[in-house]
């Protein structure tokens, strides 16, 4: 019997979609929610307790397994997380899959990928925002309907027929008052239960996502820092999905509860073995998918994607950057990789062995 049907239900891809790319988004609605986690941040360490999915597969279900290797080897640029970017007569750069986490097997980078970052004289990353939380706020609350209902909208008017009562009973028994976040959008909610507890814990007490640690190295080793995105517009990509969509997610969340933990460790294992290409193949088998989750890919991810490539173009040809973006940007015919091929630069995997 396959172990992982638990998860089953029909908008769990989408979820565990918001958490793989729902990039630097996982800063903000840390820090709208912070207030929350003082308790846990307080306790004594929290140990992380997740069970990787892809293990269980192989054990459970072989030939499950087997299709997803399969499926994985096809993804295009699936394998590695640091790129080689040439053009002729311009000093090479680097492009650089991240994981928007605080785990040390995350922010500990591999030898390759912290020798061209040393050597880099500029670091960009998603958003430059990260560094200083209080002004990226300030800017953000300019648009407070992007994480606020503004309107005489309430989480409760929006959850669908009986499932009130499970919201607000699933909050209460994680130590959140429903009535402190009647107004808050639902994703916010969302991304904060998501984040296993010894995850929160370390951000609750200081520790900065990888992203953020290279560019405050940056800052301090004099590198020039910049980013591909603004805050406002991560939030306003997210905040333009069908709030019905979020609302689902939310409750998915709630009725998954710890076996997230399991999809988290999964993540970041893959992550560091670098099968970035796995990712969607499993989840697609284990964790079947609505018709939303394509809405999400196109807005999160692909349409990022054209974003970040075009913007990159100009500091690619100055050279000698080091680019780090979350590593699901990578991947794909509309994957960076794929993208700065096709806009003519030599793009070759650095990573292996």
């Amino acid at each position: 019997m396959n172990r992982l049907l638990p998860l089953a239900d029909r908008a769990a891809l989408p979820l565990l979609k918001l958490l793989a790319a729902a990039s630097l988004l996982f800063l903000l609605a840390f820090a709208a929610t912070l207030v929350m986690a003082v308790g846990r941040a307080n306790a004594e360490p929290v140990a992380c307790t997740g069970k990787d999915m892809l293990a269980e597969l192989k054990q459970g279900d072989p030939a499950k397994y087997a299709a997803v290797e399969a499926e994985a080897a096809k993804v295009e640029n699936g394998k590695g997380l640091l790129w080689k970017i040439e053009k002729p007569g311009v000093a090479p750069s680097f492009l650089f899959g991240t994981m928007h986490v605080t785990d040390p097997r995350v922010t500990t980078l591999m030898p390759a990928a912290q020798a061209a970052y040393d050597a880099a004289g500029t670091v960009v990353i998603e958003t430059t925002e990260v560094l200083d939380q209080r002004k990226m706020m300030a800017s953000i609350m300019q648009k407070p309907e992007l994480m606020m209902f503004t309107d005489q909208t309430t989480l409760a008017s929006l959850l669908p027929p009986g499932e009130a009562d499970f919201v607000n009973k699933a909050l209460e028994a994680r130590g959140i008052p429903p009535y402190s976040v009647v107004k808050m959008k639902p994703w916010i909610i969302t991304t904060m239960l998501s984040v296993p507890a010894c995850e929160l814990q370390r951000k609750a007490g200081g520790a900065p996502v990888l992203d953020a640690r290279l560019a405050q190295d940056a800052v301090a080793g004099g590198k020039k820092l910049e980013g591909l995105e603004t805050a406002v517009e991560q939030l306003e990509a997210m905040a333009s999905l069908p709030i019905q969509f979020h609302v689902q997610g939310l409750i998915d969340t709630l009725k998954v509860g710890a076996r997230m933990d399991d999809a988290n460790e999964t993540m970041i294992l893959l992550y560091v073995s670098g099968d970035i290409g796995t990712v969607w193949p499993l989840f697609r088998a284990t964790l079947p998918g609505g018709e939303t989750d394509v809405a999400f890919e196109k807005t999160m991810i692909t349409a990022r994607n054209h974003t970040m490539a075009s913007r990159a173009g100009p500091i690619l040809d100055a050279g000698n950057a080091f680019i780090a973006v979350g590593a699901m940007h990578l991947p794909g015919p509309e994957g960076l990789v794929s993208l700065l091929r096709q806009a003519g630069y030599a793009v070759s995997r650095t990573d292996q062995g």
